[in-house]
């Protein structure tokens, strides 16, 4: 059987996020959106001739021309331990070129992907449950749409290994997506975003300068949640930032799997103790 591998559309991401949703990995009800608007060419298929549906998927996404951050790894079931998804790997990687790639993986998975030249940086866990309403409206937050563009994009640089600007306007603004501010003394002190998903509502992310700032946006975001229907959240949370995990579990939310963030290389310094969830595991 020959595989052959190539660039992906929109539209055909449709099926990979139903393949990711039977995973149990929850992905965003319209995360694609924002995902091709940052590199519409990093997203791939690996289809065998005659085979009328794709078997193997991945992303390869280029931040900039230093980083780039690997995502969405799958092959249908049927058709594993043939050589696919090795196959589909190696041919996606081509795209980063020389940059430092980044990725969220299981933990099972270390091995090959040190093999593939990746560097384990920290481990993550994923928290979920639901959020108790908090006894007084949660004061200090607006919406992003009232906050200068410049001030969260700056914000956003602080806490992430590269600027992502064509990511972050639809991010902020895709239809469903509640993006908050945390202001304080008419200062931007942190931010976050929550959005419907296969089940629970998903965080991410959540940036905040103190555990303070980053509690009054988890409330409120979680009460966004529950304004389209979702009860409960999950979020993200990096292992590098203990006072992530405290606030999570001062909250109610329990640990669920695990990820671990890898790098075949350098990246430039990122203020990890202001990141209390991670964006996306599969960009980032």
């Amino acid at each position: 059987m020959t595989l052959r591998v190539s660039p992906a559309s929109l539209q055909d991401w449709a099926l990979v996020r139903e393949w990711a949703a039977a995973e149990g990995w929850n992905p965003g009800a319209a995360d694609a959106v924002a995902f091709f608007a940052q590199d519409p060419e990093g997203f791939f298929l690996g289809r065998i001739d005659g085979e009328p549906e794709p078997v193997s998927a991945i992303s390869v996404v280029n931040y900039s021309d230093d980083y780039a951050f690997l995502g969405f790894y799958l092959v249908r079931p049927e058709f594993r331990g043939l050589g696919h998804g090795l196959a589909t790997w190696r041919a996606a990687l081509a795209h980063a070129g020389g940059r430092t790639v980044g990725l969220d993986g299981v933990p099972d998975q270390q091995d090959n992907y040190r093999r593939s030249g990746f560097t384990l940086a920290y481990r993550s866990a994923r928290y979920v449950g639901e959020v108790p309403l908090p006894d007084r409206p949660v004061t200090g937050v607006t919406a992003a749409e009232r906050v200068d563009p410049a001030v969260l994009a700056a914000y956003d640089n602080a806490c992430h290994p590269a600027d992502r600007p064509r990511f972050l306007t639809p991010w902020l603004t895709t239809p469903g997506h509640r993006a908050l501010v945390r202001v304080v003394d008419g200062r931007a002190t942190g931010y976050g975003v929550v959005r419907p998903a296969e089940a629970e509502a998903r965080i991410g992310p959540l940036f905040a300068d103190t555990p303070a700032d980053a509690a009054a946006l988890l409330d409120a975001l979680a009460a966004e949640a529950r304004a389209f229907g979702a009860p409960r959240i999950a979020v993200d949370i990096p292992g590098a930032n203990p006072a992530a995990a405290r606030l999570a579990e001062a909250r109610g939310l329990e640990p669920t799997f695990e990820t671990a963030r890898m790098y075949t290389g350098p990246i430039r310094p990122v203020a990890q103790r202001r990141v209390f969830g991670v964006t996306t595991l599969e960009l980032g």
